[in-house]
């Protein structure tokens, strides 16, 4: 009987004993001696770490430890942070550390991760792995999220409102939705395959780097604390920057710019590259005797302090309306070609061609980027005394500037033009340069007006044209 008391005696205490000493099964062996280095373990390596000693830890970090598995991970279940970045883990189960806020596993081979259940997550960063796919829909109040340098195809983000980094360059996104995202002061989406990009609704950003997509067009309108903007190697034929005035960088270079505005009162202080845009013809700046010395450009020198000036820069040929009584020849050009429609539409015409009957003839000059017209009347006025324009256009644009009444066989005698209330504009003689559309120095706008024309036969002819501007 003593001796049966005495051998349960003995079952218990070891019973109590193992409990006591309860073990975490650390199978790598790096894992486990960055664990004794921490204080965590001690004595020689043999796969087992005391579980009391690490289920009570918040913070671990174990980054550039040549760590192959992180089996044992499971038993750190009051984890707040861990950071395993730096090592060779193909695989990361964190499904026991539910606690986490804060996770950095970048610099891994890991192919697969699972971080739906991770409610209180803020910060994640996964860059340079293999992960062909990421899932944050869950992670409500993440803040920070650096996954660039992965496999990913698609990237949903619109869950995350809370979110203010999102850096996810070089993957193979072609489209992202950041327009929920109102709060997203950092933006890095370049090596990818974007085609748009919508920062509409990004009033916070102030980082913005796209470079090495096809986007072909982007509106920073809103974007009014927006510093740093790195778009190169896209398809932008045009940028707009003039409301940007915290704008401090600008990478632009390598696009297919025609017209760049960076008129913002602020952009001589700003560091910016536009070169290698070999088709542009145009900048708008703020000054355009004074573009700081900095600015890499490839020598460009066409700077003007309107967008309006930026229509210079092409030309077309402008021919006065041609009046005659039998045909016109078509003269050569230097600018442009002959259209019998306007905006190059309508058959080419060729210089030489002869015209026999009265129409409107469009010049129209075209480059990679704008386009130009001019356009002029040929009347043939055989057997015709006189020719009343049904319109013309005073936009000083060398084409139908002036109202002219042409008079073929000097038969009229006076012309007066009213507006439609009945008020005398102006008076003009026969075959003289015309009406310019102005009354007292004054535009008159767009409207209809009216004419009265005496002949030498004191017959009257009445009707009425329009003034388009």
């Amino acid at each position: 009987m003593a001796n049966k008391t005495c051998f349960l005696l003995v079952i218990t205490f070891y019973l109590i004993s193992f409990n006591t000493t309860s073990q975490t099964f650390v199978p790598d062996d790096n894992f486990e001696q960055a664990l004794i280095d921490l204080g965590y373990d001690s004595g020689t390596l043999d796969d087992f770490v005391p579980t009391s000693n690490i289920n009570g830890i918040k913070n671990l970090d174990i980054a550039g430890k040549n760590i192959k598995d992180l089996t044992g991970i499971e038993d750190f279940t009051a984890l707040i942070t861990l950071d395993c970045s730096d090592n060779q883990l193909t695989n990361l189960n964190i499904t026991k550390n539910t606690f986490l806020t804060e996770l950095y596993f970048f610099e891994n081979l890991i192919t697969f991760i699972d971080v739906s259940f991770l409610t209180d997550l803020k910060i994640l960063w996964c860059y340079n792995n293999l992960l062909p796919e990421l899932n944050v829909t869950k992670n409500l109040n993440l803040i920070s999220l650096v996954c660039g340098n992965n496999l990913l195809k698609v990237l949903d983000v619109s869950n995350n409102l809370a979110l203010v980094v999102l850096t996810l360059e070089n993957n193979e996104v072609s489209t992202i939705d950041i327009t929920k995202n109102s709060i997203l002061n950092r933006l890095q989406c370049g090596k990818n395959l974007l085609t748009f990009l919508d920062i509409s609704k990004n009033l916070n950003l102030s980082y913005l780097s796209c470079e090495e997509n096809k986007i072909t067009f982007l509106d920073t309108s809103n974007n009014l604390n927006l510093s740093t903007l790195i778009c190169f190697f896209n398809l932008l034929s045009e940028l707009d920057v003039s409301k940007n005035p915290s704008l401090t960088l600008l990478d632009c270079s390598n696009n297919i710019l025609c017209r760049l505005n960076l008129k913002n009162g602020n952009n001589r202080f700003a560091d910016v590259n536009f070169m290698l845009n070999y088709f542009l013809v145009c900048v708008v700046v703020d000054n355009p005797f004074d573009v700081p010395s900095n600015w890499l450009t490839s020598d460009f020198s066409n700077y003007v302090s309107s967008e309006e000036s930026c229509n210079n820069f092409i030309d077309v040929e402008v021919i006065n309306d041609i009046v005659t009584n039998t045909s016109y020849t078509l003269p050569s050009l230097t600018n442009g070609n002959y259209f019998t429609q306007s905006g190059g539409n309508g058959n080419m015409l060729n210089f030489g061609d002869i015209i026999s009957t009265s129409q409107t003839i469009y010049i129209y000059n075209e480059t990679t980027c704008d386009s130009k017209e001019s356009s002029f009347n040929v009347l043939i006025l055989s057997g015709v005394d006189y020719y009343i324009p049904k319109y013309f256009t005073p936009n000083n644009d060398g084409s139908h500037d002036f109202w002219r009444v042409i008079d073929n066989t000097n038969s009229i005698n006076k012309i007066t033009i009213y507006n439609k209330y009945g008020k005398l504009l102006k008076f003009l003689l026969p075959n003289s340069e015309g009406w310019d559309g102005t009354f007292n120095g004054e535009l008159l706008g767009s409207d209809d007006y009216w004419y009265v024309i005496t002949l030498n036969t004191n017959d009257v002819i009445k009707g009425h044209f329009s003034l388009k501007r």
